[in-house]
């Protein structure tokens, strides 16, 4: 693992410089930017779900 993959919190990411990259490495970078956003949603996805089971177990049902 990475050391700034560790805590992002904490830290605000400089953005890249791009001018010294190709169009084939910017485009490269772009679809590397779309997996890891692809991958953070699923995350999202993931946490949400967990969530709703978590409080469908403690939610009274008035019925009973």
């Amino acid at each position: 693992m990475f050391d700034d993959d560790l805590d992002p919190r904490t830290k605000k990411k400089i953005p890249k410089n791009l001018d010294n990259y190709s169009v084939s490495e910017l485009e490269e970078y772009i679809t590397n930017l779309k997996n890891e956003i692809t991958r953070v949603e699923n995350e999202i996805s993931k946490k949400k779900t967990h969530k709703d089971a978590i409080s469908s177990l403690f939610r009274s049902n008035p019925s009973s």
